[in-house]
This record gives C-alpha cells, structure tokens and sequence, in this order.
C-alpha cells in the first residue's frame, strides 16, 4: 500500500544535467556530460548516468543520503564514496566509483549537487522515504513468476 500524502509519486523526476571531471589511473581528467536523476518513486535512490558522446549511458544508482552527506565529510564504502574536495577546488565534490575492472573518480560542482539535493528533498524530504515506497508493488515484483 502506498502512503504518500503528499502526491509526490506522482510528480516528475527530479533531473540535473551537468558534466564531471572523470579521471582513471593512468590518464589525465576529462570532462564527460553527467545526469543526476531522483524520484519519488525510488526514495531512497539517486541515479548517476554517464555518457559519453559515441556510447551509451552508464547508470550508476546510490543512497540519496550519500551524496548528501559526501557534501561535507567522505562518506561510503565499497562501490561509492562521496567527498568533498577543499584542497585544490573547494566547491567540488568527488564521487569515487569502484567495479573489479578498475575505478574511476568523478568531479562535480557541490554547487550543483547541493540545488539538486534541495530539489530532491522538498519532494520527499528526508527521514520521510520509507512513506513513499509503494510495499504492493515491492511484493508483486518479488513474487513475479511464483504460483
């Protein structure tokens, strides 16, 4: 059943068009178009997708809470860590991306990040997400081809 007294579901994603510096081990920074995407109907979820012109769209998805915190302190383990970048360009914030091929750090402006994630939290603000998860639908895709 959803709860969402607010009728946030139903709104429009939330989508940031930018670029990111990336860089890889070995190489020298190159800019790359970026999309930070949030929906109500993922809460808990922010949607990084990156794209190249010649190539498809890799689409990367991590706590919301993440990259919030990541604004002011590193934060995250594993595949995704978020930090701020005082030393060289303090309105930066570094998204470090980790697969078993290899890793990549992306560089953002905080400025963009931080007006998306106040876009992003007047939908559904935060400690509230768990009232936006529609738990019928989570169910029927769990079950999906069970009888």
């Amino acid at each position: 059943m959803r709860h969402d007294p607010a009728g946030a579901a139903d709104e429009d994603p939330i989508i940031c068009t930018t670029s990111v510096r990336v860089s890889v081990s070995g190489e020298l920074p190159v800019p790359l178009p970026a999309e930070l995407r949030y929906s109500a109907a993922d809460p808990y979820a922010v949607r990084l997708s990156l794209g190249a012109p010649a190539a498809p769209p890799v689409d990367w998805v991590f706590a919301r809470s993440l990259l919030a915190q990541g604004l002011s302190r590193p934060t995250g383990s594993g595949d995704v860590v978020v930090f701020p970048e005082r030393r060289y360009r303090p309105d930066a914030i570094r998204i470090l991306l980790r697969t078993r091929a290899g890793a990549a750090l992306l560089e953002v402006s905080g400025t963009v990040v931080t007006a998306f994630l106040q876009r992003a939290h007047a939908v559904v603000p935060p400690g509230t997400e768990h009232r936006h998860i529609d738990l019928d639908h989570v169910v029927d895709q769990l079950t999906a081809g069970r009888e």
